[in-house]
């Protein structure tokens, strides 16, 4: 396997250009590769102008990277992977009352897995994107650690968590120790036409951010069949919700009852088809846990551990205490209540020194 040709996912978007670029001046053989993953006439919700990752302009924004710099790109279909791990994933987990991360699913299946394959077919040794983050191997643990990036602002950790000691020995982060404002120099020091390209902010394949609409465009006739159920508070049917799909923990806005104060929608009961609301205190728990693990930096958790947990991209972390772990499943107790712990979003515990030790998706929030 050559050790110098690696693969770089170009989105056409600035950190993936400047990471190619990079690669290709430090004397790698660089292939690009964007990859098509879905089209705005499959899932609708399209803006007016094409822009966003997996359109037309991204791909010419990547493709005029590469050709600037003499290496070769490509664009591959994923569409049916893609469809098949992350937005069928997506549908699932909201009609069973969860709220889905569809990038960590991506990652791991999509732009690690099915990468990879294309590495191994072109003989490359390794695959690079444009994350916030680093990789570290330690020599006493023989494990490679994934770690935050030095721009704590941009650190990409958190979506990475998914990556086996596999992907991880064969991935370069090429910005794991630049800032954003570097990077953006960077690009107008080697002239790129992404240079200035704003960030995406919206999950790729629902480019209006209107879930509602895309779940109904995408199984009408599943969501056709939901019933409504109760909205609960403080113990008291108060109205009716429209179904448990439109719903996340944390909600307060599109609810549509008024007691005369704010409300939160602070728990979904899949059995009971109910809703329950609450006051902003209500939001606060103690304790999750989270299935689906896979442990990253090290290979396991003990009883009474301490760890750093954070339950949401934006998340800053909270310390937490270990209460018990193993391959399949891992609960805590935070030190101090945290709000909103959503069913479905991602559980990812670091160590002090920013080592993502593990992480999972959480399976339930407990009082």
């Amino acid at each position: 396997m050559n050790e110098k040709r690696v693969i770089v996912a170009m989105s056409g978007g600035v950190d993936s250009s400047v990471a190619a670029v990079l690669l290709h001046k430090q004397g790698y053989e660089v292939i690009g590769i964007t990859m098509k993953t879905w089209g705005f006439m499959e899932v609708g919700g399209a803006p007016k102008h094409e822009s966003g990752c997996c359109s037309l302009d991204a791909i010419y924004d990547a493709k005029a990277v590469a050709t600037k710099y003499g290496f070769p790109h490509y664009t591959v279909d994923f569409t049916k992977a893609f469809e098949d791990e992350v937005i069928n994933n997506f549908v699932d987990e909201y009609l069973h009352g969860r709220t889905p991360n569809p990038c960590v699913i991506c990652n791991r299946k999509i732009k690690w897995e099915e990468l990879l394959k294309k590495a191994d077919a072109l003989d490359a040794r390794f695959v690079a994107t444009g994350h916030y983050a680093k990789i570290e191997y330690n020599e006493e643990t023989k494990r490679y650690c994934l770690r935050n990036s030095t721009d704590s602002t941009k650190d990409q950790s958190y979506a990475l968590w998914g990556l086996t000691q596999e992907s991880l020995s064969r991935t370069i982060f090429p910005l794991a120790n630049m800032t954003k404002t570097e990077v953006r120099k960077l690009a107008e020091d080697f002239e790129l036409k992404t240079a200035h390209k704003p960030d995406s902010q919206e999950i790729c394949f629902v480019a209006d951010d209107n879930y509602e609409r895309f779940l109904k465009e995408r199984v009408p006739e599943v969501i056709e069949k939901i019933p409504d159920g109760d909205f609960i508070f403080e113990g008291k049917k108060i109205g009716k919700h429209k179904g448990i799909p439109f719903y996340t923990i944390g909600q307060r806005r599109g609810v549509g009852v008024a007691v005369g104060k704010p409300i939160y929608v602070t728990n979904i009961d899949t059995e009971t088809n109910s809703i329950e609301l609450g006051e902003k205190q209500d939001l606060l728990k103690s304790n999750l846990t989270a299935t689906d693990i896979n442990y990253v930096s090290k290979s396991n958790l003990v009883k009474g551990e301490s760890v750093i947990c954070k339950i949401r991209y934006s998340d800053k972390g909270s310390i937490a205490e270990v209460i018990s772990a193993d391959e399949n499943e891992i609960s805590i107790k935070f030190m101090v209540p945290k709000s909103a712990i959503t069913p479905g979003q991602s559980a990812v515990l670091y160590d002090e020194q920013g080592y993502v030790i593990a992480g999972g998706i959480i399976k339930a929030q407990i009082k």
